[in-house]
């Protein structure tokens, strides 16, 4: 997204009407109405545009800005404009995973992974990337666990209870949440669901998800989620969806 404090220096550029309007768009988080869209307009000396109609101007984007009925927002399609026009901002990377997630979501039949994944895009989007990193990994969780119950759980319970006596054989998928998503991650490698390097890799993104999912000075940016969401795309998502 552009920041309001770099909109002025964008928006009395020889640019035309419309894409001076996705760009103040484009400073909004969320989905925004009209009349607030015309404030900003006016706030940065774009008093005749704010004077004239904004929906039909957004209409003629053919897509770049999509009205909701949240309000209007830009599209994938729309940052990826605004990048042609060189706000630096929208990463062709972040662009990218943000589209294949949200592809992602008419493959998915199971409705709590669709919603787990529709949140994760939305976190994303929106810049609140410690939510991200949390909620796509609850995403990927769910499905490792709908495969495992789906096609694995005899093997499982038995790879479990050779290691662990004390495990309690796993019936639902809400049973293998019991067992520590760590731990869960080694006795799939050990079933041979995984190899050992998706292995690894799968619980370097749990370390990311615990440093994003509890109170602590972790800071974290759109390259760290884009890798974190990209891992979690190609090992999982994509194997299992």
């Amino acid at each position: 997204m552009l920041k309001v404090s770099e909109l002025k220096n964008w928006v009395h550029r020889d640019f035309s009407d419309v894409d001076k309007l996705l760009l103040v768009l484009a400073t909004f988080s969320t989905p925004t109405q009209v009349k607030d869209i015309k404030q900003r307009c006016k706030d940065v000396g774009l008093r005749k545009i704010a004077e004239g109609n904004v929906s039909s101007y957004f209409a003629r984007t053919k897509g770049l800005a999509i009205s909701t009925s949240a309000g209007w927002e830009l599209s994938e399609g729309g940052k990826q404009h605004l990048r042609t026009l060189g706000v630096s901002s929208i990463r062709p990377a972040a662009v990218q995973i943000a589209t294949g997630l949200r592809d992602l979501l008419a493959k998915i039949s199971d409705a709590d992974t669709r919603s787990f994944v529709e949140e994760a895009v939305q976190c994303y989007e929106y810049e609140l990337y410690r939510s991200a990193v949390v909620m796509s990994w609850l995403a990927a969780m769910h499905v490792l666990k709908i495969e495992v119950h789906s096609k694995h759980l005899k093997e499982f319970n038995t790879e479990a209870s050779r290691v662990d006596h004390k495990w309690k054989a796993a019936k639902t998928t809400d049973d293998l949440g019991e067992m520590k998503e760590f731990t869960f991650l080694e006795r799939i490698h050990g079933i041979s669901m995984i190899g050992k390097n998706v292995k690894e890799q799968l619980q370097a993104c749990l370390k990311t998800r615990n440093g994003c999912g509890h109170p602590n000075s972790l800071k974290v940016g759109e390259p760290t989620v884009s890798h974190h969401i990209d891992l979690l795309m190609r090992n999982v998502f994509n194997v299992y969806c």
